[in-house]
């Protein structure tokens, strides 16, 4: 019996996984060693009690009260706290889904990764803000990382066994999101609750409005250079308003490869999950024939800057892809608690970089998790400044 922990199976990922875990013979099929989440601790319990899990955990330490009256009369462990999360996530696993939105989700994912195992990395926070880091735990311990973005799975699926000095580049796609046939005079106008709302996908708020101002794009780049090593140069992004081909990978004879599915997280988590072999997931099926066409755009950098940023992010390496995320991660917080406009995001976001790049050990790789969160809380305090 294979041992699983989904870390963040509360969030829109992680609920998914719960999903294809119960669908696959559940606590049947599969020993739970552990499920963290936030503060939806009715469907935290819930899950815990269904999988049977050895421990569930909050990331709030002023809710495990709660939590333990919701596993009341069960044999389910409680615990809350960023330390609880390290621990639960320390505790030997064949296969985690790593699904913590932002750099909180870090620690624990690195943690995971000391075990050695699988680790289906949903938390692309993880190699923007320490990719180094994040393969040379993997190496260590022997794990084994997998892609759970749709693009980057997407890509994975897509490579194969290709060898990658046969790759011309490779091409991840982007729906637009909320804003994405907007005039650009609306856009300073934009409310939460415009930039909450997906043409496509079902997501978190927070990823949902990160894809209105392709910051989520902007990651994935970034961390499609520290997954397959490729060089900035061969990263490309395309319009695609439909999110049916989600990655292409072109080679250096002419020839592209493109991975096609319905816009459903449960089939890059599936992947991951099945992987090596592949098994029948609840995804729907495509209909080419009904759907009719496909279009594709250039991505304009006026309307989204957050992809010029991810270039010159990849370009300085060291600390830049932590000190990106940080401030992206707090001017989205402004934005969502009213105190900028939604383009305000990106020049904040351009600021902060500016700032801290003439800071000592900017451009250096971190040595260790210490030094990336060092980064983290500078680029936030500057962020909000």
């Amino acid at each position: 019996m294979r041992r699983i922990s989904i870390l963040g199976a509360t969030g829109s990922v992680g609920a998914n996984g719960v999903d294809l875990i119960r669908r696959a013979g559940g606590a049947a099929a599969h020993h739970t060693v552990a499920l963290t989440g936030g503060r939806n601790i009715a469907k935290l319990a819930q899950m815990a009690r269904e999988l049977r899990a050895e421990i569930a955990v909050t990331a709030h330490e002023d809710l495990l009260s709660d939590l333990r009256d919701a596993l009341s009369g069960s044999t389910v462990a409680a615990a809350a706290g960023p330390s609880a999360l390290i621990e639960a996530a320390s505790r030997p696993a064949d296969w985690v889904l790593s699904s913590i939105v932002g750099s909180a989700g870090l620690a624990p994912g690195l943690a995971a990764l000391n075990q050695g195992g699988v680790l289906a990395l949903a938390n692309k926070e993880s190699l923007v803000c320490a990719g180094p880091l994040i393969h040379a735990a993997a190496k260590e311990s022997g794990a084994r990382i997998l892609p759970v973005d749709s693009e980057h799975s997407a890509i994975f699926q897509a490579l194969g066994s290709d060898n990658l000095e046969t790759v011309k580049d490779v091409t991840i796609t982007a729906s637009g999101g909320a804003f994405r046939d907007w005039p650009l005079e609306r856009l300073a106008a934009a409310t939460v609750a415009q930039a909450s709302t997906h043409p496509n996908w079902a997501m978190g708020q927070r990823i949902t409005i990160d894809s209105a101002s392709m910051f989520n794009k902007a990651m994935e780049v970034i961390e499609a250079k520290e997954f397959f090593g490729l060089g900035a140069d061969r990263i490309k992004v395309l319009v695609h308003p439909e999110s049916v081909i989600h990655a292409i990978v072109s080679h250096v004879d002419g020839g592209s490869i493109a991975h096609l599915g319905a816009p459903d997280m449960r089939h890059a988590i599936g992947y991951a999950l099945n992987w090596p072999d592949r098994a029948p997931l609840p995804v729907a099926a495509l209909d080419l024939a009904r759907m009719g066409s496909l279009t594709f755009r250039a991505p304009d950098e006026t309307r989204w800057p957050a992809l010029r940023l991810a270039r010159e992010v990849m370009a300085a390496g060291g600390m830049a892809g932590a000190v990106f995320n940080a401030a992206k991660e707090q001017a989205l917080d402004d934005f969502i608690g009213g105190r900028i406009r939604f383009t305000d995001m990106a020049p904040r976001v351009e600021a902060c970089l500016s700032c801290l790049s003439g800071k000592d050990g900017f451009s250096l790789d971190a040595a260790d998790l210490d030094t990336v969160m060092h980064w983290d809380r500078a680029a936030r305090q500057e962020a909000a400044a």
